[in-house]
């Protein structure tokens, strides 16, 4: 696996993908729908496998915040 954070879409059908992820979170309270998130993130992670892939990921992340 390659040490660099792939941005473009990989999904052969983007959309559906991100209604996957959207039909996931229906139903749940805010803090079921931000564990479902974490629980996600913590398996994707894993499946990545990669600290740098990893650390770019949440680098591009945040760089789309306001955080004061």
């Amino acid at each position: 696996m390659a040490d660099t954070l792939e941005t473009r879409s990989r999904f052969d059908d983007p959309d559906r993908a991100f209604r996957m992820l959207v039909e996931a979170r229906r139903g749940l309270t805010p803090d079921q729908a931000a564990a479902l998130d974490a629980r996600l993130v913590l398996l994707l992670a894993n499946h990545i496998g990669s600290e740098a892939v990893l650390g770019a990921a949440i680098a591009a992340a945040r760089e789309t915040l306001e955080i004061s």
